[in-house]
């Protein structure tokens, strides 16, 4: 079955803040023989050439295209990938201009919400293909997008499906009733979900569900610890919860506080 991603763009800044990525790239590209490209965006006027971009890369020799395209990056990179007809975005945790901007908060704001495809932040030195992944739902149609493409991209990996409810008035209210019926709630948006018919057999074979009572991202890091993901996934339109962890200035916080490689997925 031919993979669905057939060119991942990769940006850099020629530090080693970018090595993670740039590795991650390039292995997801020879796993799934895909192209990649790496972008670094010239924001002033630097004597950058392609050479100096293939001389940081793992292997200079590495089949990978190189752009330098002019502009802040942020943009410069989501215009790019949109030109080139990425199917993936990754980038790390990286500073990028003169006022300390990292790529969080309002910067990784800006990729996501302009990005026409999947955003990849990393973190972590890739050690093999990504075997676990951790995905945050809402039960909404953008966390259903966030599944199935997650899915896709990954067809071997194991799928932790983590929801964070919300039990009413619970620092007032500690009666179990009321914590049962949350509960329940929670759990028919589940048996909802797998048994919806768009849900594939082999996808929901795969899934194991986590329903936990708290704060979206206090659930995701609890529940990160306890399974171990290579791979945090979050929709990055919904209602609630964890798009609000996907979008913004939370982003930063969530990014910051897991220490996971994050994909953010966007519903189309």
């Amino acid at each position: 079955m031919t993979h669905p991603v057939r060119s991942i763009l990769v940006a850099t800044d020629l530090t080693s803040r970018s090595d993670r990525a740039v590795d991650r790239a390039l292995e997801l590209g020879r796993e799934w023989n895909a192209d990649v490209h790496v972008v670094h965006a010239i924001e002033r006027d630097a004597p950058t050439t392609a050479l100096d971009v293939r001389r940081v890369l793992p292997d200079p020799g590495a089949k990978a295209s190189v752009s330098l395209p002019y502009g802040p990056a942020p943009k410069a990179i989501t215009d790019t990938a949109r030109e080139m007809g990425s199917d993936l975005l990754v980038t790390g945790v990286a500073r990028y201009n003169d006022l300390g901007d990292y790529l969080l908060g309002t910067a990784v704001d800006h990729v996501v919400r302009n990005a026409s495809a999947p955003v990849l932040v990393v973190k972590q030195r890739p050690h093999g293909p990504y075997r676990r992944l951790l995905i945050g739902s809402d039960f909404s149609k953008g966390a259903k997008a966030a599944l199935l493409g997650a899915a896709a991209l990954f067809p071997e990996a194991k799928l932790h499906l983590v929801h964070a409810y919300h039990v009413p008035f619970e620092s007032r209210i500690k009666s179990e009733d009321v914590r049962d019926l949350a509960r329940a709630e929670a759990q028919r948006k589940l048996d909802a979900l797998l048994a919806d018919p768009d849900l594939p057999e082999t996808v929901r074979a795969r899934i194991t569900p986590h329903l936990e009572p708290g704060e979206a991202g206090a659930v995701l890091d609890e529940v990160a610890r306890q399974v171990w993901p290579g791979l945090v996934v979050i929709g990055a339109r919904g209602i609630s919860g964890f798009v609000q962890a996907a979008i913004g200035s939370v982003a930063s916080t969530l990014l910051q506080r897991i220490g996971v490689d994050t994909l953010v997925i966007k519903e189309d």
